[in-house]
């Protein structure tokens, strides 16, 4: 669609890019000591729960062993 360039009629909408507020957002409120144990409590107990599924996880990613103890190859040899 063709846009035909004229100047912007009102200033403020050009310079809406470079607007600053004057307005300053009030402060955070700190955490309380009960807040920050409830989220310590909390990352502890996501960090086992990736611990302990990888450490009952991995023997089952484990190759599986033939009980005699020696290798058998699931290749056959046709003789050639």
């Amino acid at each position: 669609m063709f846009r035909r360039r004229e100047p912007v009629p009102f200033a403020f909408v050009a310079e809406a890019d470079r607007f600053r507020s004057n307005v300053t957002p009030p402060p955070r409120e700190r955490a309380t000591k009960s807040q920050i144990a409830g989220r310590t409590l909390i990352g502890l107990t996501v960090v086992a729960g990736l611990v302990g599924s990888l450490l009952l996880g991995l023997p089952a990613l484990e190759p599986p062993q033939s009980p005699s103890g020696t290798q058998q190859s699931e290749a056959s040899s046709d003789g050639r």
